[in-house]
């Protein structure tokens, strides 16, 4: 007789299971409420994982003072550029897009977005932030500046917190800049981490959804669900029923990750041959205590904690050792 009381297989939450439109994330619900006038989200590139010794410092630790060793993700962020201003005004629908506006940009980012023919200065100027409910930048990443290979950029809208006119004339003055991690984001804080996961293709339902494997003596397959008694009663298999699809490639967020370090010098971390399936790190990085979501190369986009743990320390621990050591076969 099977446990009755087992749960259910693969959670209800994240549904369909099908394969995410794009290869980079998009926040959905971006946190609000900060007080200073500058974006609160960043982008890079996930570069492996490694090791460190720190010195724990959180107060409810028994191991508190003593020297422990962490998991790592190391992300690699070089500078985003901003591109354009999109302002929205509030509808009984939601945010709708009142008016965009596009500046020169470099000619990596012509394979993303088409060249405006005319001079958007007048255009930029003419902004004001009447009827308007938030005002968000259109930024791009600089891949070129990494050693992935890649060369078109990902292009998303960043949030800035703030009255509409606070955010419309930090807009203007940051058109066409860049901004760099260590002016967004600071060592200590927690974030939250969205990315697409690594995609495994076409699994059974062992696998993606880790139902039992049956008897040896079940009549027609060992890796099946099972027998579907009533569920089939609507001549059709419900959604519901754990069968075999599409697993990975899904956008994902990760709560309340502890940002370790913040760093401007690559050789602090390259190993030697550089990292695996990835090469070396060349622009500004940051530590990630344990594992995030995706493969090597994948863009991982940081938001503030929507609901940080309050148990964890505002300081980052210190770092007293780094594992450079080479993985390379």
């Amino acid at each position: 007789m099977g446990d009755v009381l087992r749960p259910r297989r693969g959670s209800m939450q994240f549904w369909p299971r099908k394969r995410a439109r794009r290869e980079y994330p998009r926040v959905r619900a971006p946190i609000q409420g900060q007080k200073e006038v500058k974006p609160i989200e960043f982008a890079g590139y996930k570069v492996g994982m490694t090791h460190v010794l720190v010195i724990d410092n959180k107060a409810t630790s028994r191991n508190k003072g003593q020297v422990i060793s962490l998991p790592v993700t190391i992300v690699e962020c070089p500078p985003m550029k901003v591109v354009g201003i999109r302002c929205y005004t509030l509808t009984q629908d939601g945010d709708r897009v009142k008016s965009s506006v596009v500046t020169k940009f470099d000619k990596e980012v012509s394979r993303r977005l088409p060249i405006p023919k005319k001079d958007t200065s007048a255009a930029i100027a003419s902004l004001s932030s009447e009827g308007i409910s938030s005002v968000r930048l259109l930024v791009h990443t600089q891949p070129h500046r990494t050693s992935i290979g890649k060369k078109k950029p990902e292009l998303f809208e960043i949030v800035i917190p703030g009255k509409p006119d606070e955010q419309l004339s930090y807009a203007k003055q940051a058109l066409g800049k860049e901004l760099h991690v260590k002016e967004l984001m600071k060592e200590g804080q927690q974030v939250d981490v969205h990315a697409v996961t690594k995609g495994k293709g076409f699994q059974g339902p062992v696998k993606r959804f880790g139902v039992a494997i049956r008897s040896h003596k079940a009549e027609k397959t060992k890796r099946g669900p099972g027998s579907l008694g009533a569920w089939c009663g609507q001549q059709h298999m419900m959604y519901r029923v754990a069968h075999a699809g599409q697993m990975g490639y899904h956008t994902r967020t990760e709560w309340n990750k502890h940002i370790l370090k913040i760093g401007d010098d690559p050789s602090l971390i390259n190993p030697a041959g550089g990292f695996i399936r990835y090469g070396f790190v060349k622009n500004n990085y940051v530590l990630v205590k344990g594992s995030i979501p995706g493969p090597s190369k994948r863009l991982i986009r940081f938001s503030p904690a929507r609901r940080p743990d309050k148990r964890l320390p505002q300081e980052a621990p210190s770092i007293q050792y780094l594992s450079k050591i080479s993985h390379q076969a």
